[in-house]
């Protein structure tokens, strides 16, 4: 498996998450995805292993002063030891405790906060208590119910004077919905605003690969 393509490993995952959703645990694929790329068994196709280049643009390099951030669906840890490095005090969680172990031994002595934790279950002691929240690819790999859930969940957790960041697949509500990671229209990325959230920025971006992928970069804020 790890030595298959980036396509071949994509496959893979959808694979693995169908088969998931079929038997009614359409979260559960992610544990053995990270469990088997613990093992050197498999690849996880977004981890980079390195910050998001949305989320470094959107930062700037501004510096967190200690204002807190939560990062949903962590994953490797890049994202969230980026935000660390410019001082916020961040909590960063995923669903998959495999995740959460990885992210932890890739960063010995890292500041950040690593927690398995459920997006759709999230702590009450969350809500509400994050200057910065930051949800990128985690709401485009549900669907439905689910991600209706996802969208409102995540907005929850901003703290009032705080802000949300969403990075997601797009597409026009006209196109079809597509394969895994299911692109979001602008009707879902708009839900975003709900709660108390006012939407402050919404661009419509073109990441610099082959085929170009479009992408929203979204910004809410709780007054």
């Amino acid at each position: 498996m790890t030595g298959e393509t980036l396509e071949e490993q994509r496959e893979y995952v959808r694979r693995l998450a169908a088969a998931h959703v079929e038997n009614g645990d359409p979260l559960g694929w992610f544990e053995p995805l990270y469990s088997a790329a613990e093992r050197g068994e498999a690849l996880v196709p977004w981890a980079d292993h390195v910050p998001n280049p949305r989320l470094v643009e959107w930062a700037g390099g501004r510096a967190g002063e200690g204002r807190t951030a939560l990062v949903v669906g962590c994953g490797m840890g890049d994202d969230a030891e980026y935000l660390a490095g410019l001082g916020w005090a961040v909590t960063a969680f995923d669903v998959s405790p495999s995740a959460v172990r990885a992210a932890a031994s890739r960063f010995p002595g890292s500041s950040v906060r690593y927690v398995a934790a459920d997006l759709l279950a999230p702590p009450e002691e969350w809500r509400q208590a994050y200057d910065l929240v930051v949800e990128i690819y985690t709401v485009q790999v549900l669907r439905g119910d689910l991600r209706e859930r996802a969208v409102r969940a995540a907005g929850s957790l901003v703290a009032p004077g705080g802000t949300l960041l969403v990075v997601a697949r797009a597409r026009e509500e006209s196109d079809p919905e597509g394969r895994m990671p299911w692109p979001l229209t602008r009707t879902e990325i708009d839900a975003f605003a709900t709660g108390g959230l006012r939407p402050v920025r919404v661009r419509d971006v073109y990441d610099d690969e082959t085929p170009p992928v479009r992408r929203w970069v979204a910004e809410f804020a709780r007054t």
